[in-house]
């Protein structure tokens, strides 16, 4: 059922992205989840990374039937995330935009929760907890939790991503201020928001779990390699650069980011990341 307080809230849009690569069910799913908003959006902004599959083409054209808007810009070749983010925040006709993946299934009054604190702080970007499944998306395995609270967020900057990407309601003018996505494999996200904070944009997570995210074996295999670790270090590099973090903190950084993401095998690297960099759902109160 749509909340009938809708009306007291700026419209706003959904940026995601789907490719050849991604899984027609699971973006069947994610589609679904948006649609499904006790407020849900006045427009979906989809970019369509390169050739993907007929079941993919269904999906789409079955959801374009709906209520909701759609903006859809077709890429000829793959272009990655970061382009594809960056087009759509560009072509988004309303100011404030959420973010969602296509193979992650949103929580009913993700957006409500996000659009109250829009209205009530003066935060330029707002996001949340995530809850992570397996097979099941009933049978939690964990939660990534992240700050709350500006100053904590901008603490946390130095060290991780204090911001669950796939959580995340903006302002788009704030991120065009910023200088908008750009291409850096994996850590697309994590650069946006190291120049929003030096553009003196203003943080807010919610304590509220947003979205619950589909993970496993090949998330934890795309976060380790060469390439992962040769993004990570671009980032190091860049906050260094701009004396956000010190040399000291910079070794941290990349020593702590050698040994995950080039030493371990990717069945230890999962153990580790749930161990560390993890809630168990045993722990949430």
């Amino acid at each position: 059922m749509i909340s009938e307080n809708k009306k007291n809230y700026p419209a706003f849009s959904v940026a995601i992205s789907v490719y050849g690569g991604d899984n027609a069910d699971y973006f069947d799913l994610a589609l679904k989840s948006i649609m499904n908003q006790t407020i849900p959006p006045d427009e979906i902004v989809l970019i369509i990374d390169g050739p993907v599959s007929d079941t993919i083409e269904k999906v789409i054209k079955k959801h374009e039937k709906g209520t909701i808007p759609f903006t859809i810009i077709k890429f000829k070749k793959n272009k990655g995330l970061g382009m594809a983010l960056k087009v759509a925040v560009e072509h988004a006709h309303h100011n404030i935009i959420a973010r969602m993946d296509s193979d992650d299934i949103a929580y009913k009054n993700r957006f409500a929760l996000q659009l109250q604190a829009m209205c009530n702080y003066s935060a330029d970007i707002v996001g949340g907890q995530i809850s992570e499944f397996d097979n099941s998306e009933k049978k939690i395995i964990g939660y990534r939790i992240v700050p709350l609270k500006h100053k904590d967020i901008c603490e946390e900057m130095k060290k991780r991503c204090p911001l669950n990407h796939m959580t995340v309601m903006f302002k788009k003018n704030a991120v065009l201020q910023a200088g908008n996505y750009r291409s850096l494999i994996f850590n697309e996200d994590y650069f946006l928001w190291i120049r929003m904070m030096e553009s003196g944009c203003i943080f807010m997570n919610l304590k509220n779990v947003l979205v619950n995210v589909r993970c496993g074996k090949d998330m934890y295999k795309r976060r380790g390699g060469q390439q992962y670790f040769k993004s990570e270090c671009t980032i190091q590099k860049f906050m260094l650069n701009r004396k956000i973090i010190s040399p000291i903190q910079y070794i941290i950084n990349i020593s702590k980011r050698f040994i995950v993401q080039i030493i371990l095998p990717n069945h230890v690297r999962g153990l580790i990341i749930r161990k560390f960099a993890r809630i168990h759902p045993l722990d949430i109160s």
